[in-house]
């Protein structure tokens, strides 16, 4: 969908600045108010979604050009889809996010490349990963010595696909094999994709890749369909969003888990049970892309009409996602089922969480940016009392680990694999 095909949605955007905020019914604190770290960071209104409207108005008009200003403000995008989720409390007509991607890939056509994003879409045709300077040889070497099953030889029910971060990061490498260890002791009949493991390319279409996302996402879904596995388990936010939203619009209809839904399912049959005691005051940060981009696609195919000319609407009715039925209720179950654990939550939760800055390539393209959003992410998080900050995902893990508030203090943050490898031994992980 090219942008010019967003024009009569860009017109009847009203300007209402609703994109800045949480819902107001929401608000509990007004330091904490405000939703898009985008306006919040630059606080000039054509950073917001309503800004960015306009600003595809006078781009499809050729009143303006691609400067190094526009670029700034299409690049200063998280893709977090926070705009998104407050625009449709009111509003049923706009896709505040879906357009954000498409302003990303028509810069992309037009050739309005940044030299940071060309190194790692680069890394990503080369050695088939968005992490740059990694090497594909060394993708795997996490699994060596597990004896993991390879799903191209031999039937496999689950394909543990652990994403970029996990397979070369050294910190999560050691969860991965220790969290895997764990399920296959357990008798879970689980394999990899061995030297085929790949990127997922999220993070390729979240900064306007569309072609290169969808040349990985169409040779991954076939061969997943080859292997013939009927479940695919990843511990990446990212991977997840990809695989249950971007990757079923491309015809993907295998069942897709994140972890931590798999551990809550293993812990209420009693095959996990997590025992040891930690005793620990936590919050939990809701990652985006497991949150309120973690809905389930919907296949649709429809047309825009209008009831008298006036009252805008799709035949057959659209499917809706507002990020409500998002993954929330597993992780905070788990982190319930640890002995010692008291789980306090920040004011911005659920769908209405506040980003961790890495989305949309920022923590790359846009680093201070970046980190000033993780920032005040810890300083929601030190409000609360909390000794720890928990995630589910580990670009939000790496982002937040990094950053501190603006008191110059810092949080411990542990992905949530952590202490599920805390509770099931005293070791935790290998």
């Amino acid at each position: 969908m090219a942008l010019e095909e967003f024009k009569p949605m860009m017109e009847r955007c009203s300007n209402c600045l609703g994109c800045r905020w949480i819902p107001f019914d929401k608000i509990k604190n007004q330091r904490f108010a405000e939703n898009c770290p985008s306006i919040c960071y630059n606080n000039f209104n054509t950073y917001s979604a309503r800004g960015r409207f306009q600003l595809g108005i006078s781009l499809v008009d050729k009143e303006v050009e691609y400067t190094d200003t526009v670029m700034d403000v299409i690049n200063s995008c998280t893709t977090c889809g926070m705009c998104d989720v407050s625009c449709k409390v009111c509003r049923y007509n706009l896709e505040p996010l879906e357009y954000n991607f498409e302003m990303k890939a028509e810069a992309v056509r037009e050739g309005k490349i940044l030299p940071k994003q060309q190194k790692i879409i680069s890394s990503l045709k080369n050695e088939k990963t968005m992490l740059c300077d990694v090497l594909n040889k060394d993708r795997i070497n996490w699994a060596k010595e597990l004896n993991l099953k390879d799903i191209f030889k031999e039937k496999t029910e689950i394909l543990f696909f652990p994403g970029c971060k996990f397979s070369y990061d050294e910190k999560f490498k050691k969860l991965t094999k220790s969290m895997v260890k764990v399920l296959l002791d357990i008798g879970l009949d689980i394999g990899t994709m061995g030297n085929a493991d790949n990127c997922c390319a999220g993070r390729a279409y979240q900064m306007g890749f569309q072609g290169e996302f969808n040349n990985v996402a169409n040779a991954n879904i076939k061969a997943f369909e080859i292997s013939d596995v009927k479940m695919i388990v990843t511990p990446c936010s990212d991977c997840y969003y990809t695989f249950k939203r971007l990757y079923a619009k491309n015809g993907l209809k295998i069942e897709v888990l994140h972890i931590v839904e798999l551990i809550e399912r293993l812990i209420q049959d009693n095959t996990i049970k997590l025992t040891k005691s930690i005793p620990l005051t936590v919050t939990y940060h809701d990652p985006c892309h497991l949150g309120r981009l973690g809905e389930q696609y919907v296949p649709w195919e429809g047309k825009e009409k209008k009831i008298l000319n006036q009252v805008h609407t799709w035949e057959p009715k659209r499917p809706r996602y507002n990020g409500a039925f998002g993954i929330y209720d597993s992780p905070r179950n788990v982190i319930n089922s640890i002995p010692g654990i008291k789980l306090v939550e920040m004011d911005r939760i659920r769908e209405y969480s506040w980003c961790c800055g890495a989305g949309g390539g920022c923590s790359e393209i846009k680093p201070e940016f970046s980190d000033w959003t993780a920032g005040e992410r810890i300083k929601e998080a030190n409000s609360t009392g909390a000794e720890a900050l928990i995630t589910a995902c580990p670009w939000c893990e790496s982002n937040l680990s990094n950053a501190i508030d603006e008191d110059g203090k810092k949080i411990k943050v542990l992905d949530i694999i952590e202490l599920i490898l805390q509770s099931i031994n005293k070791g935790g992980s290998e």
